[in-house]
């Protein structure tokens, strides 16, 4: 089966997680830990607002990226594997609506 390239990078990560090189930015950012991380998706979360208001596609696609990416260190950090996001995905396509009074509230932040 081929992998996409979600999967690949997600591999990607992993491998860097567990077997640092030096030189990696993927192994730095786990060196430095989940505020780095934290703080990295944050950053491009805002990037990606600002190309979608006022720059091209080819920028927005660019942050895209880079959120993806961040996004996916962060899944390798706290162990949520591609998996896990696309049984949610499933699990959501399946409902009949989509209402918000199902969402859980954030307690603890």
């Amino acid at each position: 089966m081929e992998q996409n390239e979600f999967e690949v990078l997600y591999q990607t990560i992993m491998d860097r997680k567990e077997n640092p090189q030096e030189g990696s930015y993927t192994a730095y950012l786990f060196e430095k830990g989940e505020d780095k991380i934290l703080k990295k998706v944050g950053e491009e979360c805002t990037e990606v607002v600002i190309a979608s208001l006022n720059q091209t596609k080819e920028d927005l696609v660019n942050e895209m990226a880079d959120l993806i990416y961040h996004l996916t260190v962060l899944m390798a950090q706290k162990g949520v594997s591609m998996a896990d996001v696309e049984a949610e995905l499933a699990k959501r396509s399946e409902k009949k609506h989509n209402l918000k009074a199902e969402r859980k509230p954030i307690t603890n932040y």
